[in-house]
């Protein structure tokens, strides 16, 4: 084929009516994308303990959705031969390697984080210094919703070079800490037998796994201290904040309640002179 036979059939492609086809197919692959998300997020609503499942499978459905439903329309409609694929190609790889290199990098490392999955759909986890939960993988980006509701966009191509830390790595439930300090001269057998109480009864606990309470000395302020540490996990990584709070209050509360010393602080005068 020549350039001009090449250029005729270009015009050709450039038709309304395929134009036309084709930008209603996109809208449509849109369309359905942002319905199988709608769809996914009533499923979880409904039925919570598969709710992470049903996320992972959305994205997974998403991401074939929008490259085999975008190519297979521009294919179908527009129906380009061989010969002008092999005309356009040569230019337009030269382009495309230029223009789009970063677009194509965070495509090609989308398509690995859905495969390799460091991460998935639903995890919290830790990236640089920011933390919060996987809301979307996208073809050019990831979603990071924050805990203080602020979503972050991360391009996919950051996470093939930098380090990420996932909190539950796809599980629903996922582990909480929560340190008490006391001074040094307290009961520590009763505040242990206390803590882990308000751990097992806590409405956010997850007593299928199980709850460890730790002992260790720490020298905070100036001041020699001891420092409980229970672990145990949420049932749900939705509801983290609110088992922390549940915790920090009733057993706070149950602490005093007992008479369980806690530090009280070197006074500024007390404190040693600063070198």
């Amino acid at each position: 084929m020549n350039s001009n036979d090449s250029l005729s059939e270009f015009l050709q492609l450039l038709q309304f009516q395929k134009i036309s086809t084709l930008v209603v197919g996109l809208i449509l692959i849109v369309a359905v994308g942002k319905f199988l998300k709608s769809l996914s997020g009533k499923l979880g609503e409904s039925a919570p303990n598969y709710r992470l499942q049903f996320l992972q499978v959305t994205t997974i459905l998403s991401f074939l959705l929008y490259i085999l439903g975008t190519v297979g329309l521009v294919f179908g409609v527009l129906k380009p031969s061989k010969e002008l694929l092999l005309a356009l190609g040569g230019s337009a790889a030269v382009a495309v390697g230029f223009s789009l290199k970063d677009l194509v990098g965070s495509i090609v490392a989308g398509v690995t984080l859905l495969f390799d999955r460091p991460f998935q759909v639903g995890d919290r986890v830790t990236f640089d210094d920011t933390y919060g939960e996987i809301t979307n993988i996208g073809l050019r980006a990831v979603r990071l919703q924050t805990l203080d509701d602020n979503e972050v966009t991360i391009p996919n191509s950051k996470f093939m070079s930098e380090w990420v830390a996932s909190g539950n790595s796809g599980a629903l439930d996922m582990m909480i800490v929560c340190t008490f300090h006391l001074a040094l001269d307290s009961d520590v057998a009763k505040a242990k037998n206390l803590i882990y109480q308000v751990v097992a009864t806590s409405r956010f606990v997850f007593l299928k796994k199980p709850i460890k309470v730790l002992v260790s000395e720490s020298y905070e302020n100036f001041e020699l201290v001891l420092k409980i540490a229970v672990k145990a996990y949420v049932f749900d990584v939705r509801f983290e904040k609110d088992f922390e709070s549940d915790i920090y209050e009733r057993g706070t509360a149950i602490l005093a309640r007992n008479d369980i010393k806690r530090p009280q602080g070197l006074l500024p005068s007390e404190m040693p002179p600063a070198h």
